[in-house]
């Protein structure tokens, strides 16, 4: 088996990398290689994936210490690392199984499920499933309920996840009497191995369903109202828990939905971490004598206070208008960047205004230029 890519190399940041430079390196890579810019390439799609999973786990402060310690590079047993979609060291390849018996999972990781004391045959867990949702930058800031559909697997219903056909029953595996796992002996030691009649079901089924084909399984279309909350970010991941596939065998449990979000580009607003950043225009007469003018805000239009000589580039604040943060629910703030518009066209009568201000005003008008000019007559030797 391939060694696992290491995740640390998959976005490209160093083993030390703070957990901002991770994000911004995930979010780069997300939206490059994300379906809408590669048009469904089943490289990039894989790719994605690795991020994806990259990510997963270097986001978190416990699964990360936890790769770093027993999933890093020189890992004798593999990468590991978690699967894509969290749970941190769990399964085959992980180190945290029974108390009773620590070594089990080591084992099975190098010789497979059932060579120290393996589940019980034939059962196997349901697959997680993963919907990409793209929301509004308001729906970010304030939540959102959302209705979604997706494809997923079913028990059949002709034969109630058996894969018999009606009147019929599946038979016990004759390869490995049910167990689902088949023993051979190398040299000194004895490796269990899934079986390969059954492919670990520990049954076979000789007169399959019409309708699953002897899966026991079908594809269904399923509805499911899903509500994120106020704060999430491209990148954010929630997980619904049992609303992915059917296990196989009886007690097995379901698999997980993750729903995965992407915030769409605002024309207007952009996001820094919880603030909101904004460009507002406004007239020289405005910068100059000072007002009060509406700006727009995700939360609808709200006042702000020009003062009296308000220079282009001033940046204004409008507190608590910005994103709520997940963890603590406290918003962000509004960031404005001032622009004072200079007139393009004047007509005869604007350009004789400006022309008679200009004449009254004097060097305390125009402190930013005084400035300038002093700075300039002394490096001249002035």
């Amino acid at each position: 088996m391939p060694q696992q890519k290491d995740y640390y190399e998959i976005l490209g940041v160093s083993r030390t990398a703070p957990a901002d430079e991770i994000r911004k390196a995930y979010l780069k890579l997300a939206h490059k290689f994300h379906p809408d810019k590669t048009g469904g390439d089943k490289a990039a799609e894989e790719k994605l994936k690795e991020i994806n999973a990259a990510y997963d786990t270097l986001k978190n402060p416990e699964k990360r210490r936890n790769y770093d310690q027993f999933g890093g590079a020189g890992n004798p047993f593999g990468s590991g690392g978690g699967s894509p979609f969290g749970g941190g060291f769990e399964g085959a390849g992980g180190f945290g199984g029974d108390p009773e018996n620590p070594f089990g999972d080591l084992f099975d990781a190098l010789f497979g499920r059932g060579g120290m004391g393996g589940g019980r045959a034939g059962m196997r867990p349901g697959n997680d499933l993963e919907y990409r949702m793209r929301i509004s930058l308001k729906d970010a800031a304030t939540g959102v309920k959302k209705t979604i559909k997706f494809n997923r697997m079913e028990s059949c219903p002709e034969c109630t996840g058996s894969g018999a056909a009606p009147g019929s029953q599946p038979t016990r595996c004759p390869t490995c009497g049910g167990a689902g796992q088949v023993r051979r002996q190398q040299g000194f030691f004895s490796v269990t191995q899934t079986c390969p009649r059954c492919s670990g079901k520990g049954f076979i089924v000789e007169n399959p369903c019409n309708r699953c084909g002897g899966n026991g399984q079908v594809k269904v279309s399923r509805e499911l109202s899903v509500e994120l909350p106020a704060g999430v970010d491209t990148g954010s991941r929630l997980r619904i828990t049992g609303e992915g596939e059917p296990g196989q065998g009886q007690g097995a449990p379901r698999g997980d939905l993750y729903i995965s979000v992407e915030v769409e580009e605002h024309p207007i607003f952009e996001r820094d971490h919880n603030d909101i950043l904004c460009e507002v225009p406004i007239s020289f007469p405005e910068a100059a004598l000072g007002t009060t003018i509406r700006v727009p805000t995700l939360k609808g239009e709200a006042d702000l206070k020009i003062p009296a000589g308000t220079q282009s580039g001033a940046v204004l604040r409008l507190r608590g208008l910005g994103i709520p943060d997940l963890r603590h629910g406290r918003a962000g703030d509004q960031l404005v960047h001032i622009q004072v518009e200079v007139p393009a066209r004047l007509n005869k009568e604007q350009k004789e205004l400006v022309r008679k201000l200009q004449e009254l005003m004097d060097e305390q008008s125009h402190p930013l230029h005084k400035r300038f000019m002093d700075k300039l007559k002394k490096s001249l030797g002035g």
